[in-house]
């Protein structure tokens, strides 16, 4: 979930915690995927039940996750999430963040657009002081897509697909090709001209990511996540994601 990071960010109902344990975190990741007992929380994280204990009342307490009955066995608790994974830490770099502001300050935005430098400017701020902000980014993907499917007439995967390629063609947001409809797999190629930006970085495969969720969650009614195939950098043409079904 934090990739390794020092700090993973949280937001809860009583506002945002920020947890260093490694245990805690892998806890809270394994719940993204629903409800776990006790016993599936010790063998994923390896740890002794005891321990497992201790951290679990810990996240209680932090108002992180809730504890509930089983309601296939009355004798047992299950485990589910009350929080919001926000952002993690990671080594401030100010490089790409600077090489963004060179662009906002030169001739050259004005071939790229005001607002799409701003909003990776953004990006590239949070980066340089040390917030590796992915997981929110996602998350404000998630809510764009949502909105986004109004837009939209069909309810069949194929046609959704059909009616976004031509919203993103109206509106200069990027491309994607479909490379497969079952499992759907998707090419994305410049999102918010990610591509054409020349900044070696790139930060918006979460936001593009979460913006495909949130409209397939809102237009099917399935639980879904878009999973990243590979590791974008500057090599790659494009971010491929493919359906996988929760």
């Amino acid at each position: 979930m934090n990739n390794g990071d020092n700090t993973a960010i949280f937001s809860t109902d009583i506002g945002f915690i920020a947890l260093n344990g490694s245990v805690k975190i892998k806890i809270l990741d394994f719940l993204k995927g629903g409800c776990r007992s006790f016993d599936e929380i010790v063998q994923h994280t390896g740890k002794a039940k005891s321990t497992i204990s201790v951290h679990l009342n810990d996240l209680k307490s932090q108002n992180l996750l809730e504890e509930a009955t089983d309601v296939h066995d009355k004798r047992k608790k299950v485990y589910f999430l009350k929080c919001q994974y926000v952002a993690c830490s990671q080594e401030p770099g100010m490089k790409h963040y600077g090489e963004m502001l060179e662009v906002i300050g030169s001739p050259d935005m004005n071939s790229f657009g005001c607002l799409k430098c701003l909003f990776h400017a953004v990006q590239y701020g949070f980066r340089a002081h040390g917030v590796n902000c992915d997981p929110i980014m996602r998350k404000i993907g998630n809510d764009v897509g949502a909105s986004l499917s109004r837009n939209f007439v069909s309810n069949e995967k194929g046609q959704i697909l059909k009616e976004m390629m031509a919203f993103w063609e109206e509106h200069d947001i990027g491309s994607f090709k479909v490379l497969s409809h079952d499992p759907i797999k998707i090419a994305v190629h410049n999102f918010f001209d990610c591509r054409s930006i020349p900044i070696k970085e790139k930060t918006l495969c979460s936001f593009a990511q979460g913006v495909f969720e949130g409209v397939f969650k809102e237009k099917l009614g399935i639980e879904c996540i878009m999973q990243m195939l590979g590791k974008c950098d500057d090599d790659c043409d494009a971010c491929h994601f493919q359906m996988i079904l929760l």
